[in-house]
């Protein structure tokens, strides 16, 4: 199959890859499929060429844009396909439910999990992508593992539960890791993961409390501030007043 072929499927399937095509310069219209394991198919008709192609695949397609790249004398196009971005909620709690609802909303993937089988039912959670009744390790397992496209909410406010998932969280590749949590909980979780091996370098990365300072009371007031940072964090943005901010309002990529 060419790399266009190739890369077609894997658009269908709904996966993850980055084709590079020579647009100007260079072999014109030569092709290099790179896939999230290191795969690659076709080349550009150069080995460093290519090297400097797989490097922007890698990028871009976590980034999860397309975009146009300058090599020297040669344009090369970097075509992105990406599946919605995941985010898995740990607590079948009121908050995870709504904010369930807004993932959907917002063409994202939500996941619940809780080990408490008679809360975490799909009846509770209709919006979910699947909920599933397990500890963490297996949690992860189960949706194939963190991958740089998977978003973390835990909700639980019970140490066993959340000390299990951040533990695994923190040593991931996961762009955002958010735990709810008054400062007095905050402090004990602290100690809790120091006590763990988890360093307060690698706890640095917890946005805690989780969401952007909304002032919300209800359910969903406190689901669209979660969802807001995760969707802020998504985009490299710290989720401030459009007014206040400067510059363009939406990045534009060529």
């Amino acid at each position: 199959m060419t790399p266009q072929g190739e890369f077609a499927r894997i658009a269908a399937d709904d996966g993850r890859a980055a084709l590079v095509s020579v647009v100007a310069g260079g072999q014109s219209g030569a092709k290099l499929l790179v896939q999230t394991d290191g795969t690659t198919s076709g080349g550009l008709g150069d080995a460093e060429l290519d090297r400097e192609a797989i490097a922007a695949a890698e990028e871009l397609m976590w980034a999860e844009r397309s975009e146009l790249r300058e090599v020297g004398a040669v344009s090369l196009f970097v075509d992105v396909t990406a599946p919605a971005p995941r985010l898995v909620v740990f607590g079948a709690v009121d908050y995870a439910a709504a904010l369930c609802r807004l993932a959907r909303a917002a063409a994202w993937l939500p996941y619940v999990c809780d080990p408490r089988s008679q809360f975490a039912t799909p009846a509770r959670f209709p919006e979910a992508e699947e909920v599933i009744a397990a500890w963490p390790e297996e949690a992860f397992a189960r949706i194939g593992g963190i991958d740089r496209a998977t978003y973390i909410a835990v909700l639980t406010h019970d140490p066993k539960l959340d000390d299990a998932a951040l533990e695994i969280a923190l040593r991931s590749e996961a762009p955002y890791i958010g735990a709810m949590g008054s400062r007095r909980a905050q402090a004990k979780r602290r100690e809790r993961l120091n006590a763990l091996g988890v360093t307060d370098e690698e706890q640095a990365r917890i946005a805690a409390p989780i969401g952007l300072d909304l002032g919300g009371l209800t359910s969903e007031e406190t689901a669209l501030s979660i969802m807001a940072e995760v969707v802020a964090a998504r985009h490299g943005r710290a989720g401030g007043m459009l007014s206040a901010s400067g510059g363009r309002i939406h990045e534009v990529r060529t």
